[in-house]
């Protein structure tokens, strides 16, 4: 019986031990596949986030701005033409 225990307690702990290096190991696949990643997208010259926000933002404010310069525009060749 005490042959029986011990192949058990082997079995388990060989299990917890392959459990172990199986997390490992997709852990370090993911870093992996992360870093891949992002070596890809930076070669493809793809804007961050943060970029475009920032460009679509100034585009927006052009916009504006452009439709505050038409409407005074049209605003004075209305006068002109009186």
């Amino acid at each position: 019986m005490q042959t029986r225990t011990k192949i058990f307690d082997d079995i388990s702990q060989l299990m917890t031990n392959a459990m172990g290096v199986a997390q490992g190991a997709k852990d370090e696949a993911e870093t992996a596949m992360k870093s891949m990643m992002d070596r890809w997208l930076a070669d493809r010259d793809f804007v961050t986030r943060e970029e475009f926000d920032a460009v679509r933002a100034m585009a927006q404010k052009a916009r504006e701005e452009n439709a505050t310069l038409l409407a005074r525009i049209e605003a004075l060749e209305g006068k002109k033409k009186k």
